[in-house]
């Protein structure tokens, strides 16, 4: 894609990223779709404490671009619990709510460009025309509308060409290698309902942010070839990614708002952090449960090793 070079230089100058960079820099991008669990927790805590144990920089991002899965009151409720477990973030919080003309800026640039199409496709039709599952759970797009639409036809989403294999080494998953024709097929940006995509929008974001490291849950690992792709067309730099084992349910499903996962309990925060600690493969002493919040971060802040953490038993080759 060696054609989109000089685009991506007039995306770069017009989408800045933050000036001065710190030796690391994590996020945590929850969706304010419900209150904090386990899981959550989990991915806060390595993300934050990889970034502090290298000196870096940690922010918090509301990821709300999904307006229709948006509970109100939630994002509130979320930097409450995150304040109550101990946690502190550089800077403003960022609101994907907020950062729409950003996204359109993007995708304008990508059509210009010639790489992006757009679609005319329901679900319905997709899933007549196609039968071949995509690793995100639903079908892989055939291409149908690659070539252009008919004479007066509207978009009603605009899709992103992505063609070869993305490799690279998460820094606990391991290798991992994806072919995206076959894997994921092009990916939407913009939907019918006109609401930019998460790919679009995290992507972006990660580099208006300036984030160096991506450290989250397993469960985003296959979408991360989809955004190293942008991130390669658009000219941007790509950060290391860290994926955390999924915290599963007794019925082995993800622990999630979708899975009743229960709220996070801001009156037992010491023993639901040793857990999460012990979770992430970190040696906490059994002393610890009886301290107080500011000792087991102290505790996590020296003795954090990312190289302890589990993979947690996924595949590598998506």
């Amino acid at each position: 894609m060696a054609h989109s070079t000089a685009r991506a230089d007039v995306i770069l100058v017009r989408v800045s990223s933050i000036s001065s960079s710190p030796p690391c820099r994590g996020r945590f991008a929850p969706s304010p779709t419900g209150p904090l669990h386990f899981g959550s927790l989990v991915a806060a805590l390595g993300s934050c404490l990889s970034a502090r144990q290298q000196g870096g920089e940690w922010l918090l991002r509301i990821e709300d671009v999904d307006l229709p899965r948006t509970v109100s009151g939630a994002a509130d409720g979320i930097l409450r619990t995150l304040d109550a477990f101990g946690f502190a973030w550089d800077g403003p919080v960022l609101y994907q709510s907020q950062r729409l003309a950003a996204y359109a800026e993007v995708l304008a640039e990508l059509k210009v460009a010639g790489l992006v199409y757009g679609c005319l496709c329901t679900r319905s039709e997709i899933a007549r025309q196609s039968s071949r599952p995509a690793v995100d759970g639903g079908l892989l797009y055939p291409g149908t509308c690659r070539s252009g639409l008919p004479a007066g036809q509207r978009a009603r989403a605009w899709r992103l060409r992505l063609d070869g294999t993305v490799s690279f080494v998460d820094a606990i998953q391991g290798a991992v290698c994806q072919c995206l024709p076959e894997a994921v097929g092009d990916v939407v940006l913009q939907r019918a309902d006109g609401l930019y995509a998460y790919q679009l929008a995290v992507t972006v974001d990660d580099h208006f942010q300036g984030i160096s490291e991506v450290v989250r849950g397993a469960d985003l690992l296959a979408s991360t070839p989809r955004q190293i792709a942008l991130l390669r067309i658009l000219g941007w730099p790509l950060p290391r990614y860290a994926h955390l084992p999924l915290v599963l349910n007794p019925a082995g499903e993800k622990w999630s708002k979708q899975t009743q996962a229960p709220a996070l309990d801001v009156t037992r925060a010491v023993p639901t952090m040793v857990a999460a600690l012990r979770f992430l493969g970190q040696a906490v002493p059994p002393e610890l449960v009886e301290g107080s919040l500011a000792e087991v971060w102290r505790w996590a802040l020296v003795h954090w090793r990312l190289a302890a953490v589990p993979r947690g038993g996924l595949p590598t080759v998506l």
